[in-house]
């Protein structure tokens, strides 16, 4: 229990909350798919950015893969950046075995949520559409159930 409210103080520390409303995002992902904020209503919405290059991206990658398996009342939205090639992006979504959509980002995609200045972000939306809080680095399943839990 105290490793629990131990990775939860971590988490409320190195979360910047965020009280702003912000506009209903628009993300189109690589089937085709078009995600907007407002289609979850009533769901927890967690928008992470990531790369390829990235290794604390990459390492965050499969506890979000276990999230989405495991929670219904969760949406996870992928958003790979900085790439050359769709297709190594693609490559690396199959051989991770990603279950949840990804989006292939740019600036301006990724400028509907915020300005970048880290990867991985990641930015959690209540089931309200509110914006919940923004998580600059490498984040775990633990630290976003804990804060889901104490919300």
């Amino acid at each position: 229990m105290h490793y629990l409210l131990t990775i939860f103080i971590m988490f409320l520390v190195a979360t910047t909350p965020v009280d702003a409303q912000t506009p209903d995002f628009t993300l189109k992902d690589s089937a085709g798919r078009t995600h907007q904020l407002s289609d979850y209503s009533g769901k927890w919405v967690l928008v992470n950015f990531w790369a390829t290059w990235c290794a604390p991206c990459l390492k965050e990658i499969p506890d979000l893969a276990a999230l989405h398996e495991a929670r219904k009342d969760i949406v996870i939205i992928g958003v790979a950046m900085e790439f050359d090639d769709p297709a190594t992006v693609m490559k690396f979504v199959d051989d991770l075995s990603i279950p949840y959509p990804i989006v292939l980002g740019n600036h301006k995609i990724a400028g509907q949520i915020d300005e970048l200045s880290m990867l991985p972000s990641t930015y959690l939306y209540d089931p309200t559409g509110n914006p919940a809080a923004r998580k600059i680095g490498l984040i775990s399943r633990v630290e976003i159930e804990a804060f889901i839990g104490a919300h």
